[in-house]
């Protein structure tokens, strides 16, 4: 799987990581099956309706915080259990959560953000799978403004965020006016429990 060569990162990329077959069947039980959620999240002190649908599954109860917001897990669904244990046989990370996040058309996105959360540790491993429509994903450097990059997430692709990359770049979905079907986002996670060292 090739490396993206961005400075103070560690990330890859596989636009063909799983099977086309099984990420159809995929996308077609997650959008349909999942018991998706709008939330308020918090920014700068006003609360806003985030513009996408979440869901957040664990192997353990730990909750996952991020702009005020605070989700309680529910148990690994079979077929996401099948991915976590795929990512654990290739990359051999033992990621402990996964949090789901449903865009249903151009409107809804993610704006800039670091997944540093102190739950994920010193140094988050994330794998983002990508199911449905092609979205684009925007990185830039936090220090270095004239760092930026731009990938194409398309159907059934893995992109794994690794290392020092939360700590000196912030990501984002954008919106956009292309008229796009709806695409789902697996993020895989570790969140330990405070006993454990992250």
């Amino acid at each position: 799987m090739p490396a993206i060569d961005l400075p103070d990162a560690d990330l890859y990329f596989d636009p063909l990581y799983l099977p086309v077959s099984e990420a159809d069947l995929l996308f077609e039980h997650l959008l349909h099956q999942t018991d998706w959620q709008e939330d308020c999240i918090k920014i700068f002190g006003k609360e806003y309706l985030q513009p996408r649908l979440t869901a957040l599954y664990a192997t353990n109860k730990n909750p996952y915080s991020y702009s005020g917001l605070t989700l309680q897990p529910a148990p690994f669904p079979e077929p996401i259990l099948k991915i976590k244990n795929k990512l654990q046989n290739d990359f051999g990370i033992q990621f402990t959560t996964c949090l789901l996040n449903l865009y249903r058309n151009g409107e809804d996105s993610n704006g800039w953000h670091a997944d540093n959360e102190r739950e994920l540790g010193k140094q988050p491993k994330i794998a983002s799978i990508s199911l449905g429509a092609t979205r684009k994903f925007k990185l830039k450097h936090i220090y270095n403004k004239s760092l930026k990059h731009d990938i194409m997430l398309p159907h059934r692709s893995l992109l794994l965020m690794q290392g020092n990359t939360q700590h000196f770049w912030k990501h984002q979905i954008p919106k956009t006016k292309k008229l796009v079907g709806p695409r789902i986002n697996l993020t895989f996670r570790i969140i330990k429990n405070d006993k454990q060292k992250i």
